[in-house]
């Protein structure tokens, strides 16, 4: 703000004055110049608090008498300004946005020192009033404030878990404990282990308990270990420093833990990660802290880690191939996710759920079977579960038009399995002759006998085999008369 002649010649100053007695004259009528051109004028102490304002500036905030204000800190007034980061470090912020309501000031802040250098306070003022000497800058700025609002809504939406317990379809006793089992762990904060093979709904009964735990509003983040590159692995789930090696970014990258945090991070094919990051990851788990790749800071967490696997673990560290310390940190609530062929009585109405959620997602009508067509499929190994019986049926339905007979499914089935060559374990489920009932019990008879065949008749192994406990095996095998087999 330039100061006029006339003002230095009524003081005197155009020559013969030294520079300090210049400074004493011009600094006060340079404040009154700025005062009096900009829109607003604020000072603050060493503690924040107002210790003046200009009328002008009271008015525009809503404040009837400026007088009010005095010794109120400097957020009561004005809760976006930036005052107090001033006073504390020192520094001016020449131009700035501060909000206020709706509107936006332009505005510039300056720490304030006594004749010592002893910084006293900060001075703020409202350079323009609601921007509007700046309305192409503010149109941008406007613009990309509503793009980022709308990202961060998609993103977090995209980080929702979708599923709930409920979705894992089936009635079958192997079904309903694992559900039973899902909904207990949803209610303890604990790690969980999902067990089972691909295919069978790690991920799903993942996505119900943290939608059932109190973690609900909290991010869902998901990550499958075996898909990312080794040497990439510790930078995805810890981070990075800016520039923590060759190739990286300029700026720090937030790993997925502190994206999951607060909310639940599910660890998918954990028995694939690399044994040098098994000791980090359990320091993680025990810490609740986080070190990114190049930094020598930690950061604190607070997530919940459900991991998956289809391996088994406990060969893997007898190989040495995964740390046991952190098996047993992983491995304090276990749930064994049992294959679609040990709950073959829940087939009828996973396929009924599969044709109708693949019928809404192609607009097309739902495809049906014929009986004989769904003795075929109950009649399948299926050794990847619910997924390859969902890839089947969505082969079917662009395969044909209308409805699924046994001849067209046959030619659509890798080594089918007639239901004669599986009578011991054809459920009951396709029997018209039976109550839904009694098609239940005998599917579940029969997934007994399956288990203690593929046991070698060891009880405790058939029982964890079917996802239930020892106590309710033995009940099970009195319910339908076979006690006292082996």
């Amino acid at each position: 703000m330039a100061i006029s002649r006339d003002d230095l010649d009524q003081h005197g100053l155009i020559i013969g004055v030294s520079p300090e007695r210049f400074r004493a004259v011009a600094m006060p009528l340079l404040f009154d110049h700025l005062d009096a051109q900009c829109e607003g004028t604020i000072a603050v102490n060493r503690q924040a608090r107002i210790v003046w304002i200009n009328d002008k500036y009271a008015q525009k905030v809503g404040i009837a008498d400026a007088r009010t204000a005095l010794g109120k800190e400097i957020e009561e007034v004005l809760p976006a300004s930036r005052l107090r980061e001033v006073v504390e470090s020192g520094q001016p912020s020449m131009l700035d946005l501060m909000a206020f309501g709706d509107e936006h000031f332009v505005v510039t802040r300056i720490p304030l020192r006594d004749e010592d250098g002893t910084l006293v306070g900060a001075l703020g003022f409202v350079l323009f009033d609601r921007a509007r000497h700046l309305k192409p800058l503010m149109a941008k700025y406007n613009n990309l404030q509503s793009q980022l609002l709308a990202t961060q809504h998609e993103l977090a939406k995209a980080r929702r878990a979708r599923y709930t317990i409920a979705g894992f379809i089936g009635a079958s006793s192997a079904a309903s404990e694992v559900k039973r089992q899902a909904r207990r762990a949803a209610q303890l904060d604990a790690t969980v282990l999902l067990r089972g093979e691909t295919g069978t709904g790690k991920e799903l009964l993942a996505q119900g308990i943290h939608n059932l735990s109190p973690r609900a509003n909290g991010p869902f983040v998901a990550v499958n270990v075996a898909a990312i590159p080794e040497t990439l692995v510790e930078a995805e789930l810890f981070g990075t420093a800016p520039g923590a090696f060759t190739g990286a970014d300029r700026k720090a990258r937030i790993g997925k833990f502190e994206v999951a945090n607060g909310g639940t991070l599910f660890l998918d094919e954990i028995g694939d990660l690399p044994l040098p990051l098994q000791a980090k990851l359990l320091r993680v788990l025990q810490e609740q802290e986080v070190e990114p790749l190049g930094s020598n800071q930690v950061k604190p967490l607070n997530v919940r880690v459900i991991a998956a696997t289809h391996i088994d673990l406990e060969a893997k560290v007898a190989a040495g191939q995964f740390r046991d310390d952190l098996y047993y940190r992983l491995n304090v609530l276990a749930l064994r996710v049992p294959p679609l062929r040990e709950r073959v009585g829940d087939i009828p109405a996973l396929i009924e759920h599969l044709l109708d959620d693949l019928a809404n997602r192609s607009g097309l009508a739902p495809m049906e079977l014929s009986d004989d067509a769904l003795a075929l499929l109950c009649a399948q190994p299926w050794r990847g579960n619910v997924r390859e019986l969902r890839n089947l049926l969505e082969r079917a339905q662009l395969a044909i038009d209308g409805r699924l007979d046994a001849e067209t499914l046959r030619s659509l089935l890798v080594d089918p399995v007639t239901p004669s060559e599986q009578a011991p374990v054809v459920p009951a489920a396709i029997s018209t002759t039976q109550t839904l009932a009694e098609q239940l019990a005998q599917a579940e008879r029969q997934a007994l006998l399956a288990a203690l065949a593929a046991t070698d008749g060891n009880r405790q192994l058939a029982a964890e085999r079917l996802g239930i406990s020892r106590a309710g095996f033995y009940a099970k095998l009195a319910q339908h008369g076979l006690g006292r087999r082996g």
